[in-house]
């Protein structure tokens, strides 16, 4: 069961939800989640948005690219540190994250890609604009930090690959009950 939430009320409670770990959701080839830390709410072009940042290397990229859509699942309280585990260091490509992490899959109301049960507070997103992040325009004290040079991308915890920004439109948003 899902129950409309007003997106202005619970703004704050996702930006502050997001360093911690919630989860974006897509639905390419199969259903797949991965933990993110970086991330936007908020009102761009007349619209309410929610901008995620994947890095190129990663398998939710490719399902981002196919389907135009994503949804975004942000826990009510403190995030379950066994689904951030699974969620945050494995891939998509290789393994069932739903069977594995035993989430609980909910339909959505507007696209194609289901939220998740466990992290109940749900954004229901079409991509808007996508586009690669620039390394070299970023600031040095950001490049240093975010995109080192010594990490090579086939790593699981690879940071020298650029990100793609996606901005999505927030075509529904609801509480899993």
């Amino acid at each position: 069961m899902k129950e409309k939430i007003d997106l202005k009320a619970y703004t704050g409670k996702i930006a502050e939800a997001l360093p911690k770990g919630i989860l974006l959701n897509t639905n390419g080839d199969k259903f797949n989640t991965m933990v993110i830390g970086w991330g936007h709410i908020g009102f761009i072009w007349g619209r309410d948005t929610f901008v995620a940042f994947v890095r190129e290397s990663r398998y939710t990229k490719a399902q981002i690219d196919k389907t135009g859509e994503f949804t975004v699942s942000i826990p009510e309280g403190k995030p379950d540190g066994g689904i951030i585990k699974i969620c945050g260091m494995q891939s998509g490509r290789n393994m069932d994250k739903v069977k594995e992490a035993g989430l609980t899959l909910e339909e959505p109301s507007v696209i194609k890609t289901p939220g998740i049960k466990e992290f109940p507070i749900t954004l229901e997103c079409r991509v808007l604009y996508s586009g690669k992040i620039e390394i070299s325009a970023l600031p040095d004290d950001i490049q240093e930090k975010m995109y080192p040079r010594n990490v090579g991308s086939d790593n699981p915890l690879a940071n020298r690959d650029a990100h793609t920004m996606y901005v999505g439109e927030i075509v529904d948003a609801y509480i899993i009950k």
